[in-house]
């Protein structure tokens, strides 16, 4: 009859994968059960603390629904979302940094012609925004798919509200690059946001005394034959939480300078009712192959 110490533990549930037919699992189990068990003994984890944990777990499994997956906030919030897509994304030559899609991505939009207004007469301050999708020698990518999507000026998704089925999307949209690989479109200024606190994540971000926000950004998802996808968020220079995003989705790179502008005409040629702001970035794409992300459950982002 074995007799194991905190030692030969680990190494008895190591080996009892030794059989998994599937290698990538095999090296997965192991790896979890070495750090987990190594994380009890470096913190000499009580019993109390262990039901304490099994207690948060289950309540972040009951907080999940198919409209809700508080298992994506513990992962965003814990930073290891932002994690994976570091290591999947570890050598970006000179291609435009990535993050991470969110839960706020329904699929493919509907594809809509330049200059189009996405904000469906919603309240905001109005925005222009023109991009231009480059290769990593800034040639010009035709025909492009370029999906948007943002927060409003309430700092919610469409998708999060009532009604959204019947009343149908805004503050998204498709569009195709031109031949110099340019779009634009006009919706309104998006605001900073708060994740969902009403759940065991929004507990344990609150006990540690951290905020819930995170700052103003337009995702991205841009795809092109012979390029890797490229999923991404721009951020507002001067928001006051992009050092301290909740889900650490800030990378230098991406935050971009939104000129306040007083011009009677935008870009376009067309007339401009007042004041409005005006985004522009350039996205550099890398060559590969890759399939566009598929729609996360909504919860943070």
């Amino acid at each position: 009859m074995p007799q194991f110490d905190e030692t030969d533990l680990t190494e008895a549930v190591v080996k009892s994968f030794d059989e998994t037919p599937d290698p990538r699992m095999k090296l997965l189990m192991r790896e979890l059960v070495r750090s987990l068990h190594d994380y009890v003994r470096r913190t000499g984890l009580t019993f109390e603390e262990w039901e304490k944990a099994i207690d948060f777990l289950t309540r972040t499994g009951q907080k999940s629904t198919p409209s809700r997956q508080e298992f994506i906030l513990l992962s965003d919030v814990l930073g290891v979302s932002m994690l994976v897509d570091a290591v999947n994304h570890r050598d970006r030559a000179g291609a435009t940094q990535t993050t991470v899609l969110g839960p706020f991505y329904v699929g493919e939009h509907k594809q809509m012609p330049h200059g189009a207004d996405i904000s469906e007469g919603l309240d905001g301050e109005p925005m222009y925004v023109q991009a231009r999708i480059t290769d990593l020698d800034g040639a010009p990518i035709a025909q492009a798919l370029v999906d948007v999507w943002h927060a409003d000026d309430d700092g919610f998704y469409d998708s999060q509200k009532p009604g959204y089925a019947e009343r149908g999307p805004s503050l998204r949209a498709r569009f195709a690059t031109d031949a110099d690989g340019r779009i634009a479109f006009r919706t309104i200024l998006p605001c900073s946001y708060p994740i969902p606190i009403d759940g065991p994540v929004g507990d344990l971000i609150l006990a540690a005394r951290r905020h819930p926000m995170r700052p103003a950004h337009v995702h991205f998802l841009i795809s092109a034959p012979g390029f890797e996808p490229l999923v991404t968020h721009v951020f507002i220079e001067g928001d006051k939480y992009l050092e301290t995003d909740i889900v650490f989705g800030v990378k230098e790179e991406l935050i971009s300078n939104v000129e306040l502008r007083n011009d009677a005409v935008m870009p376009d040629g067309r007339e401009a009712s007042g004041p409005w702001h005006w985004m522009t970035y350039e996205f550099r794409l890398k060559p590969g192959q890759g399939a566009a992300p598929r729609p996360m459950m909504a919860g943070t982002v």
